[in-house]
């Protein structure tokens, strides 16, 4: 080839085209890459596959740089409009009232910056990608280079312990076992062969391949590399992973939705009010133009975006105390209004550590999670001898490391040791007793391992391995008077006990044992069949106490994984998801049952949504499931820590991912990294989304109906031609001090305890509903009367001059305002004592806004721009008897409201 062809070209780039390399023998993969398995490649050859595949590197989803989270903090139709008016008032010389709104804009602006910067720089300190090195033969040696310059053809060596650096084609494969749970969800480790399988073999069963990304838990193997980079079925799943269109959040729709109705309602509000002024009563041309910015700016609540950002930040502080570290702000909220959480299995519901969960024997059975089982022990022979061999015939170890236990080799043999060592059986002591004396390794055809020891002039031959395989080598059986000879039917009923306790999600290994004269013997023939070992890969802790609340609050939590039905089916047993093993509730499917969400049909449609556990599911299967429950109206969460998870987690409205045990692909895609791995961790971020939510609603009907007052109260004056009750740098200096601390206060609010009591709120729910729209226009026009009223009688009443009894509305309308937070109330809490009265940050809005009213009448600068006069008692008796009227309307619409809630 004399030219390199272009970077975008998919065969040249990474790989030779896409091939079925399970499907092909080992003579036909090393002729297709032109390498011989002796010698690998040469040196030149592998610069000239550098230069035309390119590095062996995934594409890291780049962060969002500073300027781009800035110009998102302007995306709002709220903002639009007050910036907007902004520039409307500066055109029209009105510089205090464009100087309030822009500072407005700034500080909303600074805060959501601020938040969402250093969210981003916590992610991105999650998402550091070490380079690291592997061994591949080349020019005829062993070398060690840099996995990022492995291409393909390259013969590449790995041992236990090593991460697959590419996509390999075994070629060599001694004692192999592979963790492939990041890739396929699978929870224990595969065993590896050579041989060649049929071309539509599943992802997940195809044993004669490694990919990129997996490990080797035990043994040897040696594999040409046939893809490489964004070819491998890691850079396959990251690609889907970057296709899959992620969501707007429930909470950016509706305020999006509320700021096009304000929009409608402040141009309908300004042209009305002109006209009035105009046409009805020959008002100045310049203070009709001032009123209707004012008002038009008033129907506004310009505390909103300050309040909405402030409180989803507060959220975020919060969950990062908890461990959760948020992306974005609007993701704290989204959790909130979740209907479905779709989880993993392996390492989110389960802790990803195997532990010897029961053995059973002919002659006895031991559970150990029960009470006593230690002590147990030695009244169990059977049992005993079980586990004797299982210590014994084992490759790991429990290397203790400053005090704590740092165990190595293949998990089942590690639990084998740890449930031992746990019983009084610790592996070292064993062996001062029965020297080894010879290992058979484990073999994938054999299905089998056995040990040698040394014992009073013989050998003692342990075995474990699968239930069939060695019961197929067993002629004795244990029995409470010795051994007996084991008989076609005794030894079909042990399988069917093997399968019945597989069914319960244990991974069995059947123990064997027998004396030998020699340590040359056959270790597979004449064995004395003792009983099973069950283990399992446990729940979380806590993890069934937090499904229990989610699924009391009305959120569906299902199971989705690359593992096994039984496996899988047992777990969601374990931890809640379903009951037990004769519940009709209980429905599993398997991925392949899924279908495409573009040809789905009715039917598949309503099994899929009685189903709450999908077993052997691969990523584009998961990402269809995501989509078919979205299309379904549905506000979908998924969790998950692996890269085949990375696609849906995108997808989902909230992707959750594991911290400690998760993927970098899983983490870049999030929106909410657990840094505890904790599931208990999301019950409390859907509790804190919830109260968010509620409390960013109690501030905008606490701002719309305060605004809503000051427009009904400044048109009914126009249009009866009576004195303005609030002059328009009046009703911006309410707006933006004495609005937006109470709005503020009651958007930190803590929780009442009782959020996840009540189920999810319609995904189709506005931020307002209709109940709330009828509270917002009675109590507005409740407070315009009263500050109308007060207007009225402070200068046909008390004969105050106009600018004293515009002081008097003013303040009647503040004061209004203030006390009217006591008013939004949870129904279910007494007047005394409520989420309100509780709340610090109230009373602290409160105080301030007292300070900031009295300084708008008494400070002299100050009174002298809004226009304002000082009072006497008379005056101030009258205001404040006149404000407190909507906060007492209140309390009496709660108290109905409180008594009339069904129990």
């Amino acid at each position: 080839m004399s030219e390199i062809e272009p970077m975008d070209s998919k065969s040249e780039r990474n790989g030779p085209e896409e091939h079925n390399w399970h499907a092909a023998d080992i003579g036909d993969t090393l002729a297709e890459f032109d390498v011989r398995k002796e010698s690998g490649l040469t040196d030149d050859e592998a610069q000239d596959r550098l230069k035309r595949y390119g590095p062996n590197q995934l594409r890291v989803a780049e962060s969002r740089p500073w300027w781009r989270i800035l110009l998102e903090q302007f995306h709002s139709i709220v903002i639009y409009l007050l910036g907007g008016a902004a520039v409307l008032a500066f055109a029209t010389g009105r510089l205090p009232e464009g100087f309030a709104v822009l500072a407005v804009l700034l500080v909303n602006t600074a805060i959501g910056f601020v938040s969402e910067w250093k969210a981003v720089r916590s992610m991105a300190a999650l998402r550091r990608l070490g380079e690291h090195m592997t061994r591949v033969r080349r020019e005829g040696s062993e070398r060690e280079i840099a996995a990022s310059d492995i291409v393909p053809g390259d013969i590449v060596l790995l041992e236990a312990g090593d991460l697959v650096p590419a996509d390999l084609r075994l070629i060599e494969a001694e004692h192999l076992r592979v963790n492939e749970a990041p890739l396929t969800g699978e929870s224990v480790p595969v065993s590896k062969l050579t041989d060649t399988l049929a071309a539509d073999t599943d992802l997940a069963d195809r044993n004669n391949m490694l990919y990129k990304g997996t490990s080797i838990a035990d043994g040897t193997a040696a594999g040409a590399a046939v893809a490489t980079g964004s070819e491998t079925e890691l850079g396959r799943v990251s690609a889907l992973a970057e296709s899959a269109e992620g969501t707007v959040t429930p909470l950016q729709q509706r305020l999006d939705q509320l700021g096009r109705r304000l929009a409608i309602l402040t141009i309908f509000i300004a042209i009305v009010v002109a006209a009035v002024g105009f046409l009805l009563r020959e008002q100045q041309a310049a203070l009709v133009i001032e009123t209707a910015l004012a008002l038009g700016v008033a129907a506004i609540p310009e505390g909103l975006p300050i309040v909405a950002t402030i409180a989803l930040a507060r959220g975020m502080y919060l969950m990062a105390a908890r461990n959760a570290l948020v992306n974005q702000l609007t993701a704290v909220e989204t959790l909130g209004a979740t209907r479905v959480i779709f989880s993993d299995k392996t390492g989110t519901l389960t802790e990803n550590r195997m532990r010897l969960q029961k053995i059973v024997t002919p002659i006895d059975e031991l559970v150990l999670e029960e009470p006593g089982a230690g002590e147990a022990l030695a009244d169990k022979e059977g049992v005993r001898r079980v586990l004797e061999v299982g210590v014994l015939c084992n490759g790991a170890s429990l290397e203790e490391q400053q005090g704590e236990d740092n165990p190595r080799g293949d998990p089942t043999e590690v639990a084998l040791l740890a449930g031992g060592k746990d019983l009084g059986l610790e592996r070292e002591s064993l062996l001062e007793d029965r020297p080894e004396a010879r290992v058979e390794q484990f073999e994938p055809r054999l299905k089998k391992m056995a040990t040698f020891h040394q014992d009073e002039g013989q050998y003692y031959v342990a075995v474990k391995g699968a239930p069939d395989a060695v019961l197929d080598v067993c002629s004795e059986i244990l029995t409470n008077k010795g051994t007996e000879p084991l008989d076609d039917e005794t030894r079909q009923q042990w399988v069917e006990r093997a399968s019945q306790l597989a069914g319960e999600g244990l991974r069995l290994l059947a123990m064997a044992e027998k004396r030998a004269d020699t340590k040359d013997a056959d270790p597979y023939e004449d064995l004395c069949f003792l009983g099973l070992a069950g283990l399992l890969d446990p729940p979380r802790e806590k993890v069934k106490e937090a499904i229990d609340i989610c699924q009391a609050a009305g959120i569906r939590v299902e199971m989705v994984t690359g593992d096994q039905a039984e496996t899988a089916t047992a777990i969601a047993r374990a931890v809640g998801i379903v009951g037990g093993k004769d519940d009709p509730e209980t429905v599993s499917m398997l991925g392949r049952d899924i279908g495409s969400p573009d040809d789905i049909d009715e039917d598949r449609q309503d099994k899929i949504y009685r189903a709450n556990i999908f077993a052997r599911v691969s990523p584009e299967q998961k990402l269809d499931l995501v989509t078919i429950y979205q299309n379904r109206g549905e506000i979908v969460a998924m969790t998950g820590d692996g890269v085949n998870d990375a696609p849906a987690l995108k997808k989902a409205d909230i992707g959750i991912a594991m911290g400690k045990r998760g993927t970098e692909a899983a983490k870049q895609v999030a929106d909410m990294v657990l840094k505890d791995d904790a599931f208990e961790t999301i019950v409390a971020a859907v509790r804190q989304g919830r109260v968010i939510f509620g409390n960013i609603r109690k501030s905008v009907v606490f701002m719309l109906t305060t605004n809503v007052a000051e427009v009904l109260a400044v048109t009914i004056a126009i249009g009866a031609g009576w004195p303005l009750p609030l002059l328009p740098l009046q009703i911006l200096y309410l707006n933006v001090l004495t609005d937006v601390f109470p709005a503020l206060a009651l958007g930190l609010g803590p929780a009442s305890g009782n959020e996840m009591e009540d189920p999810p709120r319609s995904p189709r729910e506005s931020v307002l509903t209709r109940a709330h729209w009828t509270e917002i226009t009675g109590f507005a026009a409740l407070l315009a009367v009263c500050v109308l009223s007060a207007l009225l009688l402070a200068d046909h009443w008390l004969g105050l001059t106009e600018r004293e009894a515009v002081t008097v509305s003013f303040l009647t309308l503040a004061f209004g305002k203030l006390w009217f937070t006591f008013a939004l109330r949870n129904p279910k809490s007494s007047i005394l004592l409520n989420e309100i009265t509780r709340n610090p940050w109230v009373w602290g809005a409160l105080a301030l806004c007292i300070v900031l009213l009295a300084a708008a009448v008494y400070l002299p600068v100050l009174s002298g721009l809004l226009q304002t006069r000082p009072l006497g008692w008379q005056p101030w008796l009258l205001l404040l008897a006149m404000s407190v009227i909507p906060l007492l309307a209140g309390q009496i619409v709660r108290e109905i409201q409180r008594h009339r809630r069904p129990e």
